[in-house]
Formats: structure tokens, C-alpha cells, sequence
């Protein structure tokens, strides 16, 4: 059996270079995912609640290539000890942005199965979250 791969993509009436901004600085990632200490780009990284001021999310930048494509390793609290890999590839096409997104290394089996569902629930939320901000809507 092999673990769970969550795969999601998005078209963002937006440059590459605005696309990135929402997946590196403080201030965008806040307003449709959650807020980091310092913008995305190298090293360890925390990210809180942008309203409860917890810490949600941990791990460390993996590749960081502006505009392009950004990895790093994501972990949460019902994930126990386990390390997961968040993926992200940015595509320049006619009229903007698709925005490709691959989460690997999620717990598998029958017993991590609510906690798949629950990140495959958040990931299509947060992304509708994203195109509003981006858009504008």
C-alpha cells in the first residue's frame, strides 16, 4: 500500500510572481492559509492561527525556486512525529497562473483516513480562499 498523495491545481488571473507572494509572504499567506514568523523562502518554519495565534503547522523549506516551484516539509499535530511533503509547481499560462499542488507522505491506512479527509477538505478551502484573495472577490 502506499501512502496518500493529495493532488489539487488552480487557474490564478495572476502573474507568477503575484502567485508566489501568496505562497511565501507573511502577510498574503495569512489572508487565505496561515501566518508564518518570516516569509517562506529558506530554513525552519512555523506557521500560527491568524486568529487564535497557535501554533498549526511546522517543518522546513525544502526548495524554493521564485516562481517556479516551492516544497517544504509539513507537519501538524494529528500527524504525530510524521513528516509530510507539500509540493507546489507555478505555470505561466495565457491569462495568468495554474498553480499546481501535491501533498505526499500523509499517514495511511483506515485509521488515518479522517485526517486525509479532513486536509483533502482544508487544501480545496484554503485554495478557494487563495483565488478570492487573488481575484479579488
Amino acid at each position: 500500500m502506499t501512502d496518500p498523495v493529495l493532488t489539487k491545481a488552480i487557474y490564478l488571473k495572476a502573474t507568477p510572481a503575484q502567485v508566489w507572494a501568496y505562497l511565501t509572504e507573511p502577510e498574503k499567506l495569512a489572508t487565505w492559509f496561515h501566518k508564518p514568523a518570516a516569509p517562506l523562502v529558506d530554513g525552519a518554519y512555523e506557521m500560527f492561527g491568524t486568529e487564535s495565534g497557535d501554533k498549526l503547522i511546522w517543518g522546513e523549506v525544502l526548495v524554493a525556486e521564485p516562481y517556479a516551484r516551492l516544497e517544504y516539509t509539513f507537519t501538524i499535530r494529528p500527524m504525530g512525529d510524521r513528516t509530510s511533503i507539500v509540493k507546489w509547481q507555478l505555470e505561466e499560462v495565457p491569462g495568468g497562473t495554474r498553480l499546481a499542488l501535491r501533498h505526499e507522505g500523509l499517514p495511511e491506512g483506515a485509521e488515518a483516513f479522517d485526517l486525509t479527509l479532513a486536509m483533502d477538505k482544508g487544501w480545496d478551502d484554503h485554495l478557494a480562499r487563495m483565488r478570492g484573495e487573488v481575484h479579488g472577490a
